[in-house]
Order: C-alpha cells, then structure tokens, then sequence
C-alpha cells in the first residue's frame, strides 16, 4: 500500500473511531441528564427557571470542574451535592462535551436601559471605583476559556446572585481575582452586568 493511500486509510479509521466515541459520549451523558440533571436545567441544558443556569455552550472543562468541586465540596450547594455523588470524572467530562456542544442560548435583555450601563462596566470597567473591565478575562463576547465561564446568554438573575456569593465570600471555589473585583462593585454594577450579559 503507498504511503499516501496508508495514511488516508488511517486518518479515515481515526476519524471513524473519534465518531463512534463522539456518539458513546453523548449516549452516556443524555443517561446521566434523563437520571437527575433535566430536571433543573433542561434537556439540551436550556434551562427556563432563572433560578438555575443555563449550561448549553459552557465550556466544557468548565463544567466539569464545577462538578468535581460540587462533589468534593470545594463549592457549596445543598441541591447539587446530591446529585454529583455517583458522578465518576469521566461522567463529568461527557457532561461538559455534551453541554458544550449544545447551541447557548440568546435572548434580548429585559431592561435595556440597565444593560447599557452593564455594558460599559463589562467592557471598559469603571475608573471611579476601581472595578476592571470583565472582559479582559471573560473575553469581549463573554465567551469564557477552559477555565473561566462563558458568562454571554446566561440568566440576568443568576449572574447577579453568583456575583452576590462571590462579594459575601460564600463561594470559594474559582478564581481569587473574582473577590477582588466583586467587593468593588455596587448592587447596581453587579445587575447591570448580570443584565447586559444575559443579552449577549
């Protein structure tokens, strides 16, 4: 066989394979959904209720963190204790693949006139108080990295609690920096941001 013709064939046998685990993946994460975590945050992880949030198109590493930190107890939450007990890493690595790959969702905000405001804290900061810019670690689309949450289409209401815990200091789990910016900000700051990126 020329060498050509061999390594087609074997980057077609790679591709084939990557397919087939692809869809094991996914299979083994809508189990794992249909089980327990539809209940709260949707099916494709759409999530209606703003008291929970919306996990289609996070980041997949992301997820999975959260994960193993809801399970060894890094991150608090009466609720999802329960329900990461049985959860194994490659579970929740499928978790956050299968997230990831689903579309995020968008949707216009509810208050214009507060996203407009949130808009100019998130992108250029606020040099009176000190607060930085979100987007030099969010991105300028609220995309997020590995490591940082994708913050863009996520409910107003949840973000503005999330920013809430991370002031009180009663979530400890992420990044130190997030402390730091959070106790600079006012109510209004942190609605106004959770409101423009819920938008976006």
């Amino acid at each position: 066989m020329k060498p050509s013709i061999a390594f087609c064939v074997a980057a077609g046998a790679l591709m084939l394979a990557s397919a087939g685990w692809a869809q094991d993946g996914e299979a083994r994460a809508r189990k794992i959904i249909g089980g327990s975590c539809f209940l709260c945050h949707g099916a494709d992880g759409e999530s209606a209720s703003e008291v929970f949030p919306r996990l289609a198109g996070q980041n997949a590493e992301y997820i999975a963190k959260q994960l193993e930190n809801f399970k060894n107890g890094t991150r608090k939450s009466t609720a999802m204790a329960s329900m990461v007990t049985a959860l194994t890493p490659e579970d929740m690595a499928v978790l956050g693949q299968f997230y990831a790959s689903r579309p995020p969702h968008k949707e216009a905000p509810k208050d214009a006139p507060l996203a407009l405001v949130g808009q100019y804290i998130y992108q250029v900061g606020n040099k009176f108080s000190g607060v930085p810019a979100c987007a030099s670690c969010h991105g300028p689309q609220g995309a997020g990295s590995n490591a940082l949450p994708r913050l863009a289409g996520q409910h107003a209401a949840y973000l503005d609690n999330q920013l809430k815990q991370f002031g009180k200091r009663e979530r400890n789990n992420d990044n130190a920096v997030m402390h730091a910016v959070v106790e600079k900000m006012t109510p209004l700051e942190m609605a106004a941001v959770a409101e423009y990126l819920s938008g976006q």
